[in-house]
């Protein structure tokens, strides 16, 4: 069973910065199988992809962000993260962890969730 872990959520000025991490236990050695992701959602709304990314490096960002949050990862660690830069208030929202593997058969996984509040 997969677990991922996120951290570093909170409360920012808007125009600020945060780093999230995501930790999975349990893939193995086949954390580089997984397409790693960041999801959010506000309250009211519906989740939506942030960004993503493969293990060779390939990423994808919402219109929203690009520009602004940068998504990496660290195989050896087993970590993703998302360097948001720029902080605007229409970026508060919980912030969620995807662990989906390349082989479609498999089930992806989701972390508990991580707060990020921009506000003055």
């Amino acid at each position: 069973q997969v677990q991922l872990v996120e951290s570093g959520g909170g409360l920012v000025q808007p125009g600020g910065s945060l780093r999230l991490s995501c930790t999975a236990s349990g893939t193995g050695s086949g954390f580089s199988l997984y397409i790693m992701g960041w999801y959010r959602q506000a309250p009211g709304k519906q989740r939506e992809l942030v960004a993503k990314i493969i293990s060779g490096g390939s990423t994808n960002y919402a219109d929203s962000v690009k520009g602004r949050f940068t998504i990496s990862r660290d195989n050896a660690k087993k970590t993703v993260y998302l360097q948001m830069n720029s902080l605007k208030p229409e970026d508060t929202a919980v912030y969620y962890c995807n662990a989906d593997h390349l082989d479609p058969s498999y089930q992806d996984y989701w972390g508990q969730g991580t707060q990020v509040t921009v506000s003055s």
